[in-house]
């Protein structure tokens, strides 16, 4: 009896530590089919991500495509892009700024709802935008004019930036005319702190028509910090209110 009680005994304390390990390992499996639907289902929604790095005539370009469908459909445009950047970004820098950066970085980005913005040397694109409208490949060259001019907190005003800006896409763009786009004609309702195209003109105007390396002046004021309205009229004899109404009494000579 002492044998059968004993032996009881250990058949019910395996028993319990039966049960016991069944629920952990049940836990354990649970846990296990947890992670790994869940590791799956990270690796299908890992957004997309590729690196390309081309250097030409001392300039490198890293372009970092985070957008599956330009990757699949934006080969061509990718390709006109990097020819762009190497076509006008040296000549950019050889007329404003020799000492701009030599390394410049290109991301398509679908979280970047805009069509383009630059920040210390890095350009994002919206790849939505840049599918969209291929023959816009000008885009880089106001883009990576803002990597020349490199005026930081510049004590100048914003419209002038973003006139010179586009004056260097006037200037050195490969194809304005295939992307429609232009410098417009001038109408009275126009300000030259309109900045972008309407501010552009008007110095494309004064370049040509009152002082000629104005714009490379004032480039080189802003990225000191040094602006001054002053230099309107020390370099051209006019403040910029005068340069303005004369620019509207005669616009047409561009």
């Amino acid at each position: 009896m002492r044998h059968h009680h004993l032996k009881y005994k250990y058949m019910k304390v395996n028993k319990y530590q039966f049960l016991i390990a069944l629920i952990i390992l049940n836990l354990i499996l649970n846990k296990v089919m947890a992670l790994q639907k869940h590791g799956s289902n990270t690796v299908a929604a890992a957004p997309y991500h590729y690196t390309d790095s081309i250097s030409k005539n001392g300039y490198t370009l890293i372009f970092i495509n985070r957008d599956s469908v330009f990757a699949k459909l934006g080969t061509a445009v990718k390709q006109r892009m990097e020819d762009t950047f190497f076509e006008v970004y040296p000549k950019e820098a050889a007329y404003f700024n020799n000492k701009t950066l030599r390394t410049v970085t290109f991301i398509i980005d679908p979280e970047y709802d805009g069509v383009a913005a630059t920040d210390n040397g890095v350009v994002h694109y919206n790849p939505q935008w840049m599918l969209k409208q291929p023959t816009d490949i000008d885009v880089v060259t106001h883009e990576v004019m803002h990597i020349v001019q490199d005026y930081g907190n510049t004590n100048g005003p914003g419209w002038l930036t973003e006139g010179i800006a586009d004056y260097a896409r006037y200037k050195f763009g490969v194809d304005n005319a295939g992307a429609k786009w232009a410098l417009p004609a001038f109408n009275a309702s126009q300000h030259y702190d309109n900045s972008y195209r309407i501010t552009a003109r008007f110095l494309a105007w004064v370049e040509k028509n009152v002082k000629q390396g104005f714009v490379k002046h004032m480039d080189a004021q802003m990225r000191a910090h040094n602006y001054n309205p002053g230099d309107w009229t020390k370099l051209t004899g006019k403040t910029l209110d005068e340069l303005w109404n004369a620019y509207a009494a005669n616009p047409a000579s561009v």
